[in-house]
């Protein structure tokens, strides 16, 4: 969870979006299969991490993202962005190697970004193209990008396209979260965790949004959401 979003405070107006799609009615229906999952709403409220746009730049900001923690890619994904107007492929790929190093880009990372960037220009790779695919087929486009795994193909369909049922078992700070919640005695690995998520399914998504939203509370590197009496579980 160090390379996604923080949850932030309710906004005043209900027209911002917030991740996955259906969260309020994937929580509802968590809290009812899983007590855990209830307790976590009533502690903390609703999770709200903002909807990322589908494009080239929420795809870049994943690979800035990449190893690095949540409060230095905020301050590096700003520096880029004062340096890249407008953040195009176009204008992306006439930054130099030292401009994009001092934005915290790796030799590595510069490779890929760059192949992300000549991707969409050539028209091999769109993402606007992916909101029409189905879940497997848009992880399998986004992974066939040099420097996209599955965890950075799965951020970009929760937290861009909002799909519901995404389950990234590779992330660390779910497995931390799964097991405080649980009390298990060992972290779970990404096998274990995805066999423990299966019982959560269509909802999977808002679950990982909930055990994040726990991870960070817990941690006290996030506030708790107002409580929302709507989401009240009889």
């Amino acid at each position: 969870m160090e390379q996604t979003l923080q949850p932030r405070r309710a906004p005043r107006s209900h027209a911002r979006k917030h991740a996955p799609d259906g969260l309020e009615a994937g929580a509802r229906a968590l809290a009812r299969l899983d007590p855990d999952f209830g307790r976590i709403l009533a502690t903390y409220g609703l999770p709200r991490f903002p909807r990322r746009p589908a494009s080239f730049g929420t795809l870049l900001h994943i690979i800035l993202e990449q190893q690095l923690s949540l409060d230095i890619a905020k301050k590096l994904w700003r520096r880029l962005k004062q340096r890249c107007r407008p953040l195009t492929p176009r204008r992306f790929l006439e930054l130099d190697d030292a401009t994009l190093m001092n934005c915290g880009f790796t030799r590595q990372k510069i490779g890929y970004a760059r192949g992300l960037a000549r991707a969409i220009l050539e028209r091999r790779f769109s993402p606007a193209r992916l909101a029409r695919l189905g879940d497997e087929a848009a992880l399998a486009a986004i992974t066939e990008l040099r420097g996209f795994g599955h965890w950075s193909a799965e951020v970009f369909l929760l937290f861009a396209l909002g799909r519901p049922d995404i389950w990234p078992a590779g992330d660390l700070a779910l497995q931390l979260a799964v097991q405080w919640l649980k009390s298990l005695p060992e972290r779970p690995d990404t096998r274990e965790l995805r066999a423990i998520a299966e019982a959560w399914r269509p909802w999977r998504s808002v679950a990982a949004c909930l055990l994040w939203q726990f991870y960070l509370c817990r941690l006290n590197r996030a506030v708790p959401s107002p409580a929302l009496e709507a989401l009240a579980i009889p």
